[in-house]
């Protein structure tokens, strides 16, 4: 049987899977996504009740050779507490992405580090600019990490290089393109270059949390929407649950 120890990871999400126990959705380093059972979480008396949080740092042990297998134990791994409020929901709507494009068992050592800085400033910063440019980060990562981001300095259909001054769009099916007059969302070439230099480097979340926060405010807008609806496309659906939830929120204030 095999087993597994002291592996970081995070909860993505968890389900019911009896009257004492839950399945969970772990985000991994070394093994990517994995389904766990967590036998008697559900019991008032279980240690898991208190770990098995999203957002957390953790340690996991499990055993077993099933597409699901055996929880054997989960400790905190230290860190900031829970983000709260729209940051929480930043975070969630982070595990989203990550359930429905990743694949089990597809290690991306990589994007977990992405995602881990991604939760470390969701919790400790509370400036709203920077939780944009970090969810941004994110999605170019994960996009890219994912074999779904086209070469961005690249017009994708000629794979002739985009001029710094030139305005240009990202559109799922046709990936970079010149934008057309009737386009309401680009960025000038310089941007994507940018973009495409800091996808590429050593330390990509910083290095791309840093190219996004220096975008123009409009830019950054524009790069919000080209990229919500490529993970759209890629993700089969026309709305995030976590999306409308935001939006059901921000209805309601």
């Amino acid at each position: 049987m095999r087993r597994v120890a002291h592996e970081p990871g995070y909860v993505l999400h968890h389900y019911d899977w009896s009257e004492s126990s839950i399945i969970v959705e772990a985000f991994t380093r070394a093994h990517g996504r994995v389904a766990l059972v967590a036998k008697g979480a559900k019991r008032p008396s279980s240690n898991f009740r208190s770990v098995l949080l999203p957002l957390q740092p953790l340690s996991l042990n499990w055993s077993g050779d099933g597409e699901i297998r055996t929880l054997k134990g989960a400790e905190w791994g230290g860190g900031e507490v829970m983000p709260t409020g729209d940051a929480l929901l930043s975070g969630y709507y982070a595990n989203e992405l990550l359930l429905r494009l990743l694949a089990r068992e597809d290690a991306h050592p990589r994007l977990f580090d992405a995602y881990a800085a991604l939760v470390h400033v969701l919790a400790t910063d509370r400036g709203e600019v920077l939780h944009a440019a970090a969810l941004r980060a994110f999605e170019l990562l994960l996009l890219r990490e994912t074999g779904q981001l086209p070469a961005l300095d690249l017009q994708t259909l000629t794979l002739t290089p985009v001029s710094a001054q030139g305005r240009y769009r990202l559109l799922a099916e046709a990936g970079v393109r010149a934008a057309h007059a009737d386009d309401d969302a680009w960025l000038i070439g310089a941007h994507w270059q940018a973009l495409a230099e800091a996808v590429q480097d050593e330390a990509p979340f910083v290095a791309t949390l840093h190219a996004v926060a220096g975008l123009p405010g409009e830019a950054r807008g524009h790069l919000r929407q080209q990229l919500r609806e490529l993970l759209h496309y890629h993700c089969g659906i026309g709305t995030l649950r976590t999306r409308q939830l935001m939006m059901d929120l921000q209805a309601l204030s």
